[in-house]
């Protein structure tokens, strides 16, 4: 088995070298008007499809002071690789402020930001630090720009590995002990690593993909090998040899890791029921590292026990060294007999606590949040103040207003549209008509004057749209609301469609593996309702944090803004999923102790007494990790 697993493990990390992708940001939702603009643009605008930067310039004694500087920046930006057409200053005079000291240079790129190497967008983040002096300030925005700000994966994963490590000394009182989740974790978060880099490579997986599967990954990894291995030295402890010992873990332990994974990996696939193939890919990635860490766990991990389970209480560290079992004297036990004693009580004040943890998500406003809540240590987030200071807020996010022209009789009605549009309330500026050489498809500009992640913007396009098919009606020409904005808005819409479906789908899988495991109607019930609980008050503190600010200095949030589309429906999968796995821990216990003393009180009482320890360790594990992850600079991650 250790010599299969090797093989298997060298050939993924092969098979990665040589094919492994990159991650993008590239969204698309089939039939949503914002994704039919995008489709439009590639095929009759092509030197337009591709990503564009916003180079952003400030000088306070005067754009008009510093013009052999923007000169040479012009022509230098020309010559960064994959750039197709830079803006002119002299062609554009509305890209200089009103008070004349910042300006603003658009960078055409003639690929997406996905489709980039790296080194394209490191290159214009170089050229604007080498360029920057005192009296002229040069930032970069936009998609591409953001694209190279993106931390790479290494230094959250290893503050959440360094903080499970403690755990498990604490938890164990054993190095061989705390060495054997750490190693399977990383051999099952490795090889599921290889995996999804070389399907990254055929598949669109967005850019916080990897931070996404390792985040879940490392958690369920060391907390699977953690319930085992607490599980062998339990068994090892009540006079078992070592090949019963590990015979005893697999069949108790390792099945219920096996359930366990089961509920996780449903969870992160009904992401596909989201109708987004993007995120579908993300939970598709999150369930293959799950996968990984199961097999690891179940196959695995039993084979090394067979060599290091003797030694598996080796190394002791003094004034740590934990029980190989829990007591009647343990805290579990007499936690569980204080319950029991009162248990309305305790239900009561549980409940009344997690639902005032609950109660900010009535005020959930789902949208997309912008380079302004970059920390502003970002250029993209100086970028994104200058531009407001000079331009507005709405510079930030351009609606762009597509025709495709069907007739040529409605040519005249199009080149109207500009006036018809500066009629509408809540708009700063509109650009002229830019047709294609056929003369079949015509693009507008169009600046809000509220900031992208206002509600005043997502009304604005609302009342566009509805406005625009009015006015064309029976004209022969379509007019397509779309853009970066847009595409959020309908991408929010799409997902809040989907999500009872997907509510549904999840639940009730779940429901019938866990009715599979116990034999048990109620017992299902029950985590549902409970698992419920604990995910409304997770959104709750999310609402709260991110949309409300409370904590945000402490917690690196530079600006409230509204919760990512999205999310609801991706944190649901894995909060949904972890939390039925000490679901299935614990009253997996109570059950073996059931049927071996039938007293339900018992045990109930046995069954934290053994489980209290471990789930307690493997949930402060979950805990150190996910919360590493918030140290991450990007705003999806710390949601």
């Amino acid at each position: 088995m250790l010599a299969v697993t090797a093989l298997i493990f060298i050939g993924l990390g092969v098979l990665y070298a040589f094919a492994g992708g990159s991650y993008g940001d590239r969204f698309t939702i089939p039939g949503a008007e914002s994704q039919i603009l995008t489709d439009l643009l590639e095929e009759r605008f092509p030197a337009r499809a591709g990503d564009t930067a916003t180079v952003v310039v400030k000088a306070p004694e005067g754009i008009a002071s510093v013009q052999p500087q923007i000169d040479n920046l012009q022509a230098r930006l020309a010559q960064l690789p994959d750039v197709v057409d830079v803006s002119s200053l002299t062609d554009n005079p509305g890209d200089v402020s009103t008070d004349g000291t910042i300006a603003r240079i658009t960078v055409q790129y003639d690929k997406t930001s996905r489709a980039l190497p790296d080194s394209s967008p490191q290159a214009l983040l170089d050229l604007r630090k080498e360029l920057t002096q005192p009296g002229f300030q040069v930032e970069a925005g936009g998609s591409v720009a953001s694209l190279a700000e993106r931390e790479p994966p290494g230094g959250t994963e290893a503050i959440g590995i360094t903080a499970a490590i403690i755990i498990l000394l604490i938890a164990f009182g054993s190095l061989v002990a705390m060495g054997l989740p750490i190693l399977t974790a990383l051999l099952g978060l490795s090889s599921g690593f290889f995996i999804i880099g070389v399907g990254a490579r055929f598949v669109p997986m967005p850019s916080f993909t990897a931070q996404f599967a390792a985040m879940i990954g490392i958690g369920v990894g060391i907390d699977y090998a953690l319930l085992i291995v607490n599980r062998f030295r339990e068994a090892e402890a009540l006079g078992m040899s070592n090949e019963e010992a590990t015979m005893a873990a697999a069949a108790t332990a390792g099945r219920s890791v096996f359930f366990a994974g089961g509920t996780v990996v449903i969870a992160l696939l009904g992401l596909w029921a989201s109708g987004i193939v993007s995120i579908g890919w993300v939970g598709t990635a999150g369930a293959v590292l799950v996968l990984m860490t199961v097999l690891v766990a179940v196959g695995v991990l039993p084979a090394i026990l067979r060599y290091v389970g003797p030694y598996v209480d080796r190394w002791r560290l003094p004034f740590l060294h934990a029980p190989a079992a829990g007591s009647k004297s343990g805290f579990g036990y007499r936690l569980s007999r204080i319950v029991q004693a009162r248990p309305l009580l305790c239900m009561v004040l549980a409940f009344a606590f997690l639902l005032a943890l609950t109660a900010p998500v009535l005020d959930l406003r789902t949208g997309t949040s912008d380079a302004g809540n970059n920390p502003p240590s970002f250029t993209s987030r100086r970028a994104y103040d200058l531009l407001t200071e000079g331009f507005g807020p709405g510079t930030n996010g351009p609606i762009i207003v597509g025709v495709i022209i069907d007739n040529p009789a409605a040519l005249d009605k199009v080149q109207t549209l500009p006036d018809h549009l500066r009629t509408l309330p809540d708009i700063a500026r509109v650009s002229d008509v830019r047709m294609n050489p056929d003369n079949t498809a015509a693009v507008i500009t169009v600046l809000p004057k509220s900031a992208p992640q206002d509600q005043e913007t997502v009304d604005l396009i609302q009342n566009m749209r509805t406005d625009l098919r009015q006015e064309f009606a029976g004209s022969g020409a379509r007019p397509l609301v779309g853009g970066s904005v847009a595409l959020f808005i309908d991408v929010g819409q799409h997902v809040d469609s989907r999500l009872p479906i997907f509510l549904g789908a999840v639940i009730a899988l779940s429901f019938l593996l866990l009715m599979a495991v116990f034999r048990s109607i109620l017992v299902p019930i029950k985590a549902a309702v409970m698992n419920l609980l604990s995910i409304g008050s997770s959104f709750g503190i999310l609402v709260a944090v991110f949309q409300w600010g409370w904590l945000g200095g402490v917690l690196g949030v530079s600006r409230e803004g509204p919760v990512e589309s999205f999310l609801p429906m991706m944190l649901f999968a894995v909060l949904f999923g972890l939390s039925m796995d000490y679901e299935v821990f614990l009253v997996s216990r109570i059950r073996e102790e059931y049927i071996a003393t039938g007293d339900n009180t018992e045990a109930v009482a046995r069954g934290l007494a053994a489980t209290t320890r471990v789930i307690t360790a493997a949930a402060a594990i979950m805990v150190c990790v996910f919360g590493a992850f918030g140290l991450s600079d990007q705003r999806v991650i710390k949601e």
